[in-house]
């Protein structure tokens, strides 16, 4: 079994096009390669931070931030904001009020590099300093959004900053000024939330999605220089959105989710393909691209769905006359299934969608049809961190750093239960057997010695 899970990733490299020897097992952006959150090559179910039982090392993190790791090669990216003085604090749990954190020091964004291996430090680069633009919300950080890579260039957000590009060794090549990133709800502009969106590299192209409360719209950059290709205009709600990317028809679309207009997007042109309103009115989740079928979840207010699109069937409006009904490009939904926080996951034939609470729901991922649903733990915890996959199981974290580990099966099983000793609001990243979890205070790699 050991001698085949080596080359369990040059397959999947070979079935999906890619090139084996480096596209297989890297984690590139938010939620890995095309965002799926998978990886093919199995990693330990079982760990103990304070023992050191299959911890390959710890790295301590500077600052604060959200943001994921990624990975290319055998370095390890990962972006944060430091201010002076005691690390900023951080309000987990479940509550309904708005507040924001007003701190008007100096910030500076750094963006980090460890060996893979190892977890040295390589380099700690300093990417924009500043005094925050805006507020952030009590659970927020100032630097919640993922950097992503295409192995030639680091693209990163930097909350209200900006979109800022460096080469793999951190020297600075461009940054644009995409306005003053106002997130907050939208029945309550006054609150400021911080962004959160990630963006994409997709043939040597950024793409972005900045719905804010001042103005929303998806735009793609030339990543040699930065210069703006295409922007159109969406009329939608300030969300946390990051886009997808799909193939449809042997055409990139760029997939949106949102609340008025989630749809997709000609990559080439920025011409709108198709919509799709209705739903939760604070989306933050990615839509999840899988075999054909774009998955989307969001909540808050009336609904919060969980729904798939058939892609190659979508075309111009495609919104039903009710939430839950379906058409040719509705494959199926559940009004009341969905997540606030975390994206969903999808293994094999089968999704999973994990809400705020720790409700885990798994579906068919044709059909729609729910194999189950079931609480993770004895409740009382929240989760913010979107689930990933490693080999044949699942990993889902709680802010308070809980990380309950399933098989990826159609029947409810609990393999274990391990804790990684600090809160834990970042998806985590996995390579290559190991699992990266980035805490508030460090970064954990999870694997065999």
């Amino acid at each position: 079994m050991k001698a085949l899970s080596r080359f369990i990733p040059i397959l999947v490299a070979l079935a999906t096009g890619l090139s084996p020897g480096l596209a297989a097992d890297q984690w590139p952006q938010f939620r890995g390669l095309n965002g799926r959150g998978v990886s093919a090559v199995p990693a330990p179910t079982t760990w103990n931070v304070e023992t050191g039982e299959n911890i390959r090392w710890q790295a301590d993190l500077p600052g604060l931030g959200h943001a994921s790791p990624i990975i290319w090669g055998n370095r390890i990216y990962i972006a944060t904001a430091v201010r002076p003085g005691a690390k900023p604090e951080v309000k987990i749990g479940v509550y309904g009020d708005g507040d924001s954190y007003k701190e008007k020091e100096v910030h500076q964004w750094q963006l980090l590099c460890f060996d893979k291996d190892s977890g040295k430090l390589l380099w700690d680069k300093p990417g924009h300093e500043a005094v925050p633009r805006q507020e952030r919300h009590t659970k927020a950080s100032h630097c919640n959004s993922t950097p992503a890579t295409d192995g030639q260039r680091l693209v990163a957000i930097f909350g209200s900053e900006g979109l800022f590009c460096f080469d793999m060794e951190g020297a600075p090549l461009w940054k644009r000024d995409l306005g003053k990133m106002d997130a907050g709800p939208w029945d309550a502009p006054s609150m400021q939330w911080s962004f959160a969106s990630s963006p994409l590299l997709h043939d040597g192209k950024v793409i972005v999605q900045c719905d804010v409360l001042s103005e929303q719209f998806v735009a793609v950059y030339d990543g040699k220089d930065g210069r703006e290709l295409w922007r159109t205009t969406r009329k939608e709600v300030a969300n946390w959105c990051t886009p997808a990317i799909a193939s449809v028809g042997g055409q990139a679309q760029i997939v949106l989710n949102g609340w008025k207009q989630i749809g997709g997007y000609d990559f080439e042109t920025g011409k709108p393909v198709w919509n799709l309103s209705g739903g939760g009115d604070i989306p933050v989740p990615a839509p999840l691209v899988a075999d054909g079928l774009a998955i989307f979840t969001s909540a808050h207010g009336k609904f919060r769905p969980l729904r798939a699109v058939r892609l190659s069937a979508a075309s111009g409006d495609i919104t039903p006359p009710e939430l839950e009904s379906t058409n040719a490009a509705i494959a199926w939904c559940h009004p009341r299934l969905g997540s606030y926080m975390q994206t969903p996951i999808s293994v094999g034939d089968k999704v999973w969608s994990c809400d705020w609470l720790g409700v885990l729901s798994c579906l068919d991922k044709t059909t729609g049809r729910i194999h189950y649903s079931e609480r993770l733990g004895k409740g009382g915890q929240s989760f913010t961190a979107s689930g990933v996959a490693a080999g044949k199981h699942l990993y889902f974290t709680t802010e308070t750093g809980d990380v309950f580990v399933l098989a990826a099966t159609d029947t409810f099983s609990a393999i274990a239960t391990n804790k990684m000793g600090g809160l834990c609001l970042a998806t985590p990243a996995a390579a290559d057997g190991t699992l990266y979890f980035r805490t508030t205070a460090k970064l954990v790699a999870i694997g065999s010695k």
